[in-house]
């Protein structure tokens, strides 16, 4: 019997050149070791160099090219910047000297920290004006490999990707809906292999030297579903001897409509750690936004006098609580009540909320492309001046006068990302209202796609409104 490919999905690692590349052993270090160069040159360029953010490798790369080139990345193909993480690397070679004897505490094994972690960034980029400080951001990256060696010199295993990693947790959830998996090829190739060594890894004939870590991350291949805490770290595709790992393509976000048990994470139902995290992903997304538009500073200067205070730290506290916190409890509280009392569902409201969080996230990953993508496209070619400024006079004058694609051009391209986030997000609570025990699909339909509306209209107004060309000569 001949088998039939040709409904086989894409697999990345088919690809001639690329497949060949990413299936080499040292393809992540291949690719970490240029990252670790261009982070090193930015934490000493944002140190010593010029003070001035649009003249600065540190804030430029920092604030408009890396953002910009990690969620048009995850957007098109999935978690690259874990795949090529820098801090990663530094931590292998410190791992020659040290050796983790810890294991995490089971009380930290959730998302909780690093949920907290991700929003303390988004309000110490607000605080301390990050993009316009090379210095902070500077010590900002210098902190990031100092956690990872401190974290993951105690601790066994990849604690601080898993558990601790705010960059790390952006990604897990953004690659939601990106359209590549790591997954396995014959789901039978799996049910009879005795070795598993795609999680415990190759160990040579004595069975004392590893020769191929499995994942660190607990990701038992043959029972992982999604995207969800998986680096891309290509450690399962080098560790299986049967070759039946790929890069697999998918329908994206098709991970948040079913909730079977996944390996390392169990029921996405049952855990609002990550719902959470699902939320601040979504709700950060505006306020990230929001901070850079205008009415923020009339909104700021209104509270101050309210509240009597000259210092900006707790009017944005304030600010903070009640979009990350606030907001988003009382608009799913809402939808979880109506879901209950109109559509007749049988669930709690909590088990509700947690269930519907992930609704959301495709929009909240619309509103991150149309934000990051307009700082990247109107502004990509200031590096090149940035570069020929710090190897002065290798590369001639510096070209100030470059920039990027004029606003007119970029702006029908960030509304395009808002409406698939809606598109997205009303698939996914559809799908999930379908399957609502006991309730009537369109009436638990409903009110989530009210939320995701209304979180809509937000995201347009914010679009509409002039924005800061942070970190370039732009504005």
């Amino acid at each position: 019997m001949t088998h039939d490919t040709s409904e086989s999905p894409f697999d990345l690692l088919r690809v001639p050149l690329a497949g060949r590349f990413l299936g080499w052993r040292h393809s992540r270090t291949a690719l970490q070791i240029p990252a670790l160069i261009v982070a090193v040159a930015m934490i000493a360029h944002g140190l010593f160099g010029p003070t001035l953010a649009p003249k600065n490798l540190a804030t430029t790369v920092s604030w408009v090219h890396f953002r910009g080139v990690l969620v048009l990345a995850l957007l098109c193909v999935g978690n690259l910047f874990c795949l090529a993480c820098p801090f990663m690397l530094v931590r292998q070679w410190a791992r020659r000297w040290f050796h983790p004897r810890l294991t995490w505490p089971r009380a930290l094994r959730n998302k909780w920290l690093s949920t907290a972690l991700f929003a303390l960034i988004l309000f110490a980029y607000e605080l301390f004006d990050l993009w316009s400080s090379p210095w902070w951001t500077a010590w900002l990256i210098v902190a990031y490999f100092a956690s990872i060696l401190l974290i993951d010199g105690v601790f066994k295993h990849a604690v601080f990707c898993k558990w601790v990693c705010p960059i790390g947790q952006f990604n897990f959830v953004a690659s939601a809906l990106s359209p590549l998996e790591v997954k396995v090829r014959e789901a039978g190739v799996c049910v009879t292999c005795h070795t598993k060594d795609c999680i415990r890894g190759r160990r040579d004939a004595s069975g004392l030297v590893t020769i191929q870590r499995g994942c660190e991350l607990a990701l038992f291949q043959p029972a992982k579903a999604g995207n969800m805490d998986c680096t891309f770290c290509l450690e399962c595709v080098q560790a299986c001897p049967h070759d039946n790992v790929g890069m697999l393509s998918r329908p994206p976000a098709s991970e948040l409509m079913t909730d079977p048990r996944r390996s390392g994470i169990g029921f996405f139902s049952r855990r609002p750690d990550l719902a959470a995290l699902a939320m601040v992903f979504t709700f950060g997304a505006l306020l990230n936004a929001f901070g850079m538009v205008s009415p923020i500073y009339t909104l700021e200067t209104w509270m101050a006098g309210a509240m009597h205070v000259t210092n900006e730290a707790p009017v944005l506290g304030t600010i903070f609580a009640v979009t990350l916190i606030v907001e988003p409890l009382v608009l799913l509280g809402l939808a979880a009540w109506l879901t209950r009392v109109w559509a007749g569902s049988r669930r709690g409201l909590m088990p509700l909320i947690v269930r519907y969080a992930y609704s959301l996230v495709p929009l909240g990953f619309g509103m991150w492309l149309a934000h990051y993508s307009f700082h990247f496209l109107t502004g990509m070619l200031t590096l090149v001046p940035v570069v020929q400024n710090t190897l002065s006079p290798l590369l001639g004058e510096p070209l100030w006068r470059l920039t990027g694609l004029p606003v007119r051009f970029v702006q029908p391209l960030e509304f395009g990302f808002l409406a698939l986030g809606l598109v997205g997000s009303l698939l996914v609570a559809h799908r999930l209202a379908e399957g609502e025990e006991g309730a009537r699909p369109v009436r638990a339909f409903v009110p989530w796609a009210t939320v995701c509306l209304l979180l809509f209209a937000a995201a347009v107004w914010l679009i509409l409104q002039p924005m800061e060309m942070r970190a370039t000569f732009m504005g």
